[in-house]
């Protein structure tokens, strides 16, 4: 008998174990992009599920390449990540490629173990938020600002009005209950791993891979493929479950949010990505 044959002849008798590979790539947010990869709880919540139903399943692979976004759609796919582990109790790794910052991080912390690359950057645990102000370009170019609300906190930094210091105030107090839940969580996941001043790790910085290792907010330098075989066996195969990009026929169809609002999603993921030098 040949080799080949010996070799079909095992996988028919014995089946190898199988890792489930889950890319969790682009900006998180609420509402799919026009073109664009977009995470949420809608696109990525059906590929958990399969992926957690694969026959012969020894893992769970997440592999990361996320700038963040939305905080609770983040949250909403990291518990949906941990429901689905805690029911069919397999172990989860997530495997960071370029970067998991903010909500990307927040995904990473879903694992049971966070392996990155020496050259990907990690961190970014807090909060922001931009936007600009236009009042003294209306008033240049003689544009009124007319502006009707019932309830006098309806209005938060209105872009064409001045900023207020009490909407400042409101913002920074929402901003501080989400960093809050943010900070809970990687307790929560990472907390007897965690080393270093919890004022520097939850200060909004990031760092490079050996460097989120020795702060313990990832476990290790690794590879999905070389990862899994040394766990698993040579013979390990590798499924993959991909969240998937809109079909391509509608990527030609006009955007539902526009041309503006499609250019400038586009320039907020460049953006997004810019920060971290990608």
């Amino acid at each position: 008998m040949s080799r080949r044959m010996a070799s079909l002849l095992r996988r028919i008798l014995s089946p190898p174990p199988v890792v489930a590979v889950v890319p969790l790539a682009g900006l998180i947010a609420p509402r799919a992009g026009f073109g664009r990869m977009t995470l949420n709880v809608e696109t990525v919540g059906p590929t958990l599920a399969r992926a957690f139903r694969a026959r012969r399943l020894a893992e769970v692979a997440l592999i990361i390449n996320s700038p963040g976004g939305s905080a609770t759609q983040s949250d909403l796919i990291a518990q949906r990540v941990r429901q689905h582990a805690a029911e069919e109790g397999v172990k989860v790794t997530a495997f960071v490629e370029d970067v998991a910052a903010s909500g990307g991080y927040w995904l990473a912390c879903a694992a049971d173990e966070i392996l990155c690359r020496e050259t990907s950057i990690l961190g970014s645990i807090g909060v922001i938020s931009a936007s600009f102000g236009f009042a003294r370009l209306l008033g240049r170019i003689g544009v009124e600002r007319r502006l009707y609300t019932a309830g006098e906190r309806k209005s938060l930094l209105d872009p064409f009005l001045p900023a207020r210091e009490e909407d400042i105030a409101r913002l920074k107090s929402v901003q501080a209950d989400l960093h809050e839940r943010f900070k809970a969580w990687v307790r929560e996941r990472r907390g007897g791993k965690l080393r270093g001043e919890e004022a520097l790790l939850f200060s909004g910085e990031v760092w490079t891979g050996a460097k989120a290792v020795a702060l313990g907010l990832a476990d290790g330098i690794g590879e999905v493929r070389s990862t899994m075989r040394a766990r698993h066996g040579e013979e390990v195969r590798f499924a993959v479950y991909g969240t998937g990009r809109r079909p391509w026929w509608t990527r030609l169809l006009p955007s539902p949010e526009g041309i503006v609002g499609a250019a400038t999603a586009a320039l907020e993921e460049r953006a997004a990505y810019a920060r971290f030098g990608l």
